[in-house]
């Protein structure tokens, strides 16, 4: 009867033991309540917790990855896409994440769909395509203040697809096309201003020096001269025709 009694306590005294100690990792801490009051947090390393007195929660202080599920977004211009993103963050206070929130992975997981469509509804399409470094920074920076108060720290927030429909990816490329060519007549109008101005210069000096259009006229001629394959009528200069007649008058 006494071995049945001394088996029973030993018993009891590793089973009171067991449910005592606690095992928490490095990335680990254990939220204590004590008689359903916050006490403390512990670890990492051997907690002693005293059974039906106090309970223990366990956080993971690890940088958590999650998929924020595809979103319907209506742009600012009117454009229907289809977001979705990924979100960095990790629990840098336990105490706030088991009590301000009751599920700190779901709730920033909500978060991130309302707070991603808010932002990215505010922006034009060619934003969301062109800016998305800085929306990716508008939306870690809103999260990261709506999450202070639950001990959570958003780190990163990653924009990794927009998807837009079929007929407004055309309408795109025809808008690509007609700013290309708007480009090529604009580079192509600078062109044509640039070379009549330096025409307009160049006739001004040629006009003021009569030596210098005469000389210029005969370099075209030499470069005209060049080609055999054609004839070329060219008129003279008016001063070389009267040089011309006075000497032919004089001759006879």
């Amino acid at each position: 009867m006494f071995e049945f009694g001394g088996l029973t306590i030993v018993l009891l005294v590793v089973g009171l033991l067991a449910a005592s100690l606690r095992i928490l990792r490095e990335y680990e801490r254990g939220v204590v309540f004590q008689l359903g009051r916050f006490w403390k947090v512990k670890g990492p390393g051997l907690v002693i917790i005293i059974p039906g007195i106090q309970q223990m929660v366990r956080v993971d202080l690890r940088t958590v990855v999650f998929d924020v599920p595809s979103q319907d977004v209506i742009s600012r211009d009117n454009v229907s896409v289809k977001v979705n993103a990924v979100v960095y963050f990790r629990v840098i206070d336990p105490a706030k994440s088991i009590l301000q929130v009751e599920d700190y992975l779901n709730a920033t997981s909500q978060l991130a769909q309302t707070t991603l469509r808010a932002v990215l509804g505010k922006h034009e399409l060619d934003d969301m395509l062109a800016e998305r470094e800085r929306l990716n920074q508008d939306i870690q920076q809103l999260l990261d203040a709506q999450t202070d108060a639950w001990g959570i720290k958003v780190s990163n927030v990653e924009i990794k697809h927009v998807d837009i429909d079929e007929t407004m990816v055309r309408a795109i490329a025809k808008q690509a096309e007609a700013e290309r060519e708007r480009r090529a007549k604009v580079i192509h109008a600078e062109g044509e201003l640039q070379a009549s101005e330096k025409l307009l210069a160049a006739a001004e000096i040629l006009a003021g020096k009569p030596q210098a259009m005469q000389l210029r006229y005969l370099q075209t001629l030499a470069n005209i001269a060049g080609d055999r394959t054609n004839t070329i009528i060219f008129p003279l200069p008016g001063d070389l025709m009267n040089l011309m007649t006075r000497s032919a008058k004089s001759g006879e």
